[in-house]
């Protein structure tokens, strides 16, 4: 099997390092402190040009050997640095998430690096995308949406694809881009709007306050699929040198996902009280990252439905069932064992 390099340790990340490890690939996971992710179990075995803490994974097939994980320090922009973590790498995953309100200024830097490291080493470039570049209006997007929003997140998102795109077709680099809608499923975590947001309130008989309105349709993506199209993209050569969509189910309201959970965990009808957006607009006044909330505020004030067919066939992949991700959402919270 091959080596593969992710930078980034969050949702995306994580759960990309443990489906490549569990594909029987060694991987090397790469944040700034190299600190191991929950979950890697320790063990003495050694990746080639990484010296940092290893571990292995559990394989899912007991015919595949697990992949071995190697935790490796470095900044994003640290050219040289990584050029080095990525000797002998088949792809480069870019699942780097900036804080929201630093986008505009960290975001072009990563990318420079990342391409550079790219064009050294000569990996393919996977990135982690979203769905900001479209823009308000678009309701629903499609690979071949135009990219045309004027938001400054939406603009740098844009700008990172088009920096890509241009190398890729001088000939310097093999990139790709795969993009997912807001995430879900196990590990989430507290930021994701189907998340601990969600979750806690909704096990708990507790108020729901979702941002903007809950009655409007929305794609989710399930984060093992995510994973599933990342790691696709990098060996697809078809993929590289265009933008994809994660394969994802069909869109429901945020009403209707809290009903499929509170229904599947044996919970009370969820209390849902939207949290307008003038509201969370009032709240940017104090809270940077709630006036970067509020200037996408219409990806949940209007229909946020992404098209996703043309990637499934590419990718080779099909989107997971909703009653799979819930079940396998809920497994992940003990308490809803107790419902």
């Amino acid at each position: 099997m091959s080596r593969h390099l992710v930078l980034g340790k969050g949702p995306i990340g994580t759960t990309l390092a443990g489906h490549l490890a569990a594909q029987g690939h060694d991987v090397v996971v790469v944040s700034r402190t190299g600190a191991p992710t929950a979950g890697h179990r320790a063990a003495p075995v050694t990746t080639p040009h990484v010296s940092a803490t290893t571990s292995t994974a559990v394989s899912t097939s007991a015919a595949t050997r697990p992949g071995r994980f190697a935790h490796a320090a470095a900044e994003a922009t640290d050219v040289a640095r990584l050029t080095d973590l990525a000797a002998g790498a088949e792809a480069i995953y870019n699942c780097v998430n900036p804080p929201y309100h630093r986008w505009p200024a960290d975001w072009p830097p990563v990318m420079s690096a990342l391409l550079d490291v790219a064009e050294a080493t000569g990996a393919v470039l996977v990135t982690a995308g979203n769905l900001y570049g479209y823009g308000a209006g678009t309701r629903l997007m499609r690979e071949d949406s135009p990219l045309a929003s004027a938001e400054s997140k939406g603009l740098t998102r844009a700008t990172l694809w088009h920096d890509a795109e241009q190398r890729h077709r001088a000939g310097r680099v093999r990139a790709t881009e795969v993009r997912g809608s807001d995430y879900l499923g196990p590990g989430a975590g507290s930021t994701a709007h189907a998340g601990d947001r969600l979750m806690r309130p909704l096990l708990a008989g507790a108020t729901i306050r979702p941002v903007g309105s809950a009655d409007q349709p929305h794609t989710w993506t399930y984060l093992p699929d995510f994973a599933r199209a990342l790691a696709a993209a990098a060996v697809v050569e078809a993929a590289w040198g265009s933008a994809w969509h994660v394969p994802s189910p069909e869109p429901l309201t945020f009403r209707e996902l809290a009903g499929r959970f509170a229904s599947a965990a044996g919970a009370p009808e969820p209390r849902i009280r939207p949290l307008p957006i003038g509201m969370v607009r009032a709240l940017g006044v104090v809270s940077p990252l709630m006036r970067e909330v509020a200037a996408v505020g219409y990806q949940f004030t209007e229909p946020f439905v992404m098209d996703s067919a043309s990637s499934a066939q590419v990718l080779g992949l099909t989107p997971t069932p909703w009653p799979t991700i819930v079940d396998a959402t809920l497994a992940a919270w003990p308490s809803a064992a107790h419902h």
